[in-house]
């Protein structure tokens, strides 16, 4: 599904499809039969996808072993155009799959004619789409085949019902229309109980999302850019022609309106007139303000913006000013009308649902200052029961400081994209980012009454600014805890390969929470790994680094989980680097163990680090180590027992008190 993509999801679909290429070839001279395609590919011709990634590849020989880059990405966009016709399919006969394999051969002949005629090369569907993909299976997630199937296991209506019937070309609806196919796919997962059935079940959400719930159907563009993930090129001469014809159509009912809208002018008049009375004691100014400079919030430093001066720093919130998707909604690049830099996120989900509950807690976050901490400049709120006779609804935004060197991922993790002329990062710039956002996690914790606790450290909530100096962010839009108390949450925010499994399992969220997910960015710094790999070797198994760092360390091989760049250029001004490297991934490690009581608080990790105390021997963790996933060598893992296991098992184990 488009929107924000699970790109690992993604990825390992399409490894899937690579792996049994040859079977198109093999399968069409078996046949031997012509049978006709059930499916219409002529909206190949009608839908402006963009054909750019696969207008200048060529599918190598079976022979040539070469990775190429782009081959994912147009196999990725050749099995979302694929996929209108499913979906499409779908809505017709009621079935998720073709019904044999001599069926999907001729419908996969017929789509590469379509591409021919778009002058695309004649062999890429044979070479990056598998026909048994598409063929009718009895058991590939919770034995569905058809609605009825559907139906039976999940009921008449889902969260996709709701969330992906109307526009999806709006980015706020697309990520809920998204967030609920996830939430359905993990439905479908827990009746299959297969867990190497992901891929099909989330195949079938998408399906049904974009033949079935979409009012505006498969080839509708947010169908087709938001559910299937098909990037389109802009309908700018369409788009024209139809407000052209929308305004001579108008221009006739202008009179009467214009009546009507001077009424309705008076009533939102007086009305908001009264607002203004009744909010005089709120502690912000929600009147619309004179002039275009900004107002200062009484008792902060922070400030209230207007949403026509957060539209102008944006270009009307671009997508060329679009930045990347951040914790709890889109992040947009801007300049202000003084000439500032800023970050701009637009919320779209938080745990606070009315306004004022939202603006209270900017209020705290704003008082929140500290070296490591991203400072947040200001906010704008925008509520459709103000009297505003605005279109734009019940919106949010955040305004923070701009960091010009991204986040931390970025750096440790580039993409094909983004990797020319960026060199690993140094150790010192390593040991100084773990250091900054201890302390960033230390004020949180213990800096403020009561206590924040993040609930989602990860190295995209790491941002670094102009001098390579780490700040933490999206620290704020979560609960306060009660002085003294953990934590228990029905809501687990936060990403997987980085979750605590307490809070995972059973949503108890404390301090130790944030410990874990912080020990997981030491090792993902220190060894040059992702958190959680899904594509590890090629093979379908997930490989935590916990598990794979811990294996080493208990072999007495620590030296071999550090990044090798690390050991090329080590800081030749210390005494022992090596030595202090090693340090900090059994620090890592025992911050990310499984069982609460044996973490260190946040304070002690630091101390630790500093070389202020001494590293413990690190304790063996409540896992069978019997147990057929785990290996020996070290190399590959599936998801930990500590994820997956018993729920009593951890009950007795995992959550101690401290």
């Amino acid at each position: 599904m488009g929107g924000s993509p699970n790109l690992d999801l993604l990825r390992f679909l399409v490894l899937i499809l690579l792996s049994h290429a040859h079977t198109y070839a093999v399968a069409e001279t078996t046949t031997g039969t012509a049978t006709t395609c059930p499916m219409d590919f002529s909206y190949v011709l009608r839908i402006p996808w963009n054909r750019s990634l696969c207008q200048n590849f060529q599918p190598p020989d079976e022979n040539d072993n070469t990775n190429t880059t782009s081959k994912p990405q147009c196999c990725q966009s050749l099995l979302s155009l694929f996929g209108v016709a499913v979906a499409q399919h779908l809505k017709e006969t009621s079935l998720f799959r073709l019904p044999n394999l001599a069926t999907s051969i001729s419908c996969l002949r017929d789509y590469q004619s379509k591409l021919n005629s778009v002058s695309l090369a004649n062999n890429l569907v044979s070479y990056c789409l598998d026909p048994l993909q598409f063929v009718r299976k009895p058991n590939i997630c919770a034995r569905i085949e058809s609605l009825q199937d559907w139906v039976a296991r999940l009921g008449k209506s889902t969260s996709l019902d709701t969330a992906c019937k109307s526009d999806l070309t709006d980015s706020t609806a697309c990520d809920g229309c998204v967030r609920a196919g996830y939430k359905v796919q993990s439905m479908l997962l827990s009746i299959d109980g297969n867990q190497t059935h992901a891929t099909n079940c989330f195949y079938f959400a998408i399906l049904y999302a974009a033949g079935i719930v979409n009012e505006f159907g498969p080839e509708s563009d947010g169908a087709v850019s938001c559910i299937l993930g098909l990037e389109l090129n802009s309908r700018v001469g369409s788009a024209s022609k139809a407000h052209s014809a929308l305004v001579f159509g108008l221009t006739g009912a202008g009179v009467a309106l214009l009546v009507m809208f001077s009424l309705l002018g008076l009533y939102f008049w007086y009305d908001k007139k009264w607002r203004r009375k009744k909010n005089s004691g709120f502690g912000f100014d929600l009147d619309e303000q004179q002039g275009s400079r900004p107002k200062l919030r009484p008792n902060t430093g922070s400030i209230w913006f207007k949403i026509q001066d957060l539209e102008k720093a944006t270009n009307n919130f671009s997508q060329k000013n679009f930045i990347g998707r951040g914790g709890f909604g889109f992040v947009y690049k801007g300049t202000l009308s003084d000439g500032t830099v800023v970050a701009i996120k637009r919320v779209i989900e938080s745990d606070f649902q009315g306004a004022a509950e939202f603006c209270n807690e900017v209020e705290i976050i704003s008082n929140l200052k500290h070296r490591n901490l991203v400072p947040l400049r200001g906010c704008c709120v925008i509520d459709d029961d103000d009297g505003n006779n605005d279109e734009r609804g019940n919106q949010r935004y955040l305004v923070y400081d701009y960091m010009s060197n991204g986040n931390l991922d970025d750096h440790l993790f580039p993409s094909s994209g983004n990797q020319i002329g960026k060199e690993p990062l140094s150790w010192p710039q390593r040991k100084s980012i773990i250091f900054d956002v201890a302390k960033g996690l230390a004020y949180l914790h213990y800096g403020v009454k009561p206590a924040i606790y993040h609930r989602d450290i990860k190295g995209t909530n790491i941002l670094l600014d102009a001098d390579m100096r780490a700040r933490v962010a999206d620290f704020g839009l979560v609960k306060q805890s009660k002085e003294g108390q953990s934590h228990l949450t029905t809501r687990v925010a936060g990403t997987h390969g980085y979750l605590a499994p307490e809070y995972a399992l059973y949503g108890q969220l404390t301090e130790k929470s944030d410990v874990y997910s912080f020990g997981v960015v030491v090792l993902e710094i220190m060894c040059g790994r992702k958190a959680l790999d899904l594509s590890s070797g090629g093979s379908p198994r997930a490989l935590l680094i916990t598990d794979w760092a811990w294996s080493l360390v208990k072999a007495g091989k620590v030296e071999e989980a550090l990044d090798a760049s690390l050991l090329r250029c080590g800081d030749s001004s210390n005494s022992n680097p090596k030595g202090i490297m090693e340090r900090f991934v059994l620090v890592g490690i025992l911050c990310a163990h499984v069982m609460v009581a044996l973490r260190p608080t946040i304070l002690v990790a630091l101390k630790m680090l500093e070389g202020d105390i001494e590293v413990p021997p690190i304790p063996d963790r409540p896992m069978p180590l019997g147990h057929p996933s785990f290996h020996a060598d070290g190399n590959n893992f599936s998801i930990s027992p500590a994820l997956s296991g018993d729920q009593k098992y951890f009950l007795e184990t995992c959550l101690g008190k401290h």
